[in-house]
């Protein structure tokens, strides 16, 4: 008879991490993450406190694959890859920026909070103070939150494809006479639609184009 490998905190993370994403962060309990295990719930409990260590154990483990910038890059070259390489490793685990969003996850590890840690030591390599620091490394996490939330709900499908047929008919149920602008905007969205990556990395340019050092205003 073949030994059973030997459990690991890593090992659960990874389990739990796989089927969250396969089916959603809803689908996460002890019992069903024990079954994915082929062991007794029970035994979880050597690797994790409880269901709150668990997801804050999942987040850190995707705050992990987050890659760290070139230090030789111009300051807004490495908030522009920090953010997009965060972008790109949560959109491949939803669950957890929804977990982060919905405060049922908030590791405070270093592991997980480097990358914050990349994002501020650039914008401070940039020149701002302490207060546009905070501003601007706000601003950077509403867009990259807001993005990946917005990309699993609305319009846009869960997988990143854009939802045509939804949009087509909540574009019928619109009166274009009293939401003219809205309706031209959701019409223009029908014939031109970047994938959510694309929108995310155009917006992000915008948003970076507009970060300004405190000197350059003296």
């Amino acid at each position: 008879m073949a030994q059973r490998e030997t459990l690991t905190r890593d090992k659960v993370l990874h389990a739990a991490m796989t089927l969250v994403d396969e089916k959603g962060l809803e689908a996460l309990s002890m019992r069903r993450l024990a079954a994915a295990l082929d062991v007794q719930a029970m035994s979880l409990y050597n690797h994790v406190a409880n269901k709150a260590d668990l997801l804050d154990g999942i987040a850190e483990y995707a705050f992990a694959q987050i890659e760290p910038p070139d230090p030789e890059l111009a300051w807004h070259e490495q908030v522009r890859a920090v953010a997009v390489s965060m972008y790109r490793v949560f959109a491949k685990h939803p669950a957890v920026p929804a977990a982060l969003a919905t405060d049922q996850a908030n590791p405070t590890s270093a592991r997980a909070l480097e990358p914050f840690d990349w994002l501020i030591g650039a914008l401070y390599q940039a020149g701002f103070d302490d207060r546009r620091v905070r501003q601007a490394l706000d601003a950077v996490m509403n867009l990259v939150w807001g993005s990946l939330l917005f990309s699993t709900a609305g319009f846009v499908d869960p997988d990143g494809r854009a939802g045509e047929t939804d949009r087509s008919a909540y574009l019928r149920r619109l009166d274009p006479a009293k939401l003219p602008n809205f309706s031209r905007l959701l019409r223009e969205s029908l014939t031109e639609s970047p994938s959510p990556q694309d929108d995310f990395e155009q917006t992000l340019d915008l948003l970076i184009r507009g970060l300004v050092p405190q000197e350059r205003h003296t």
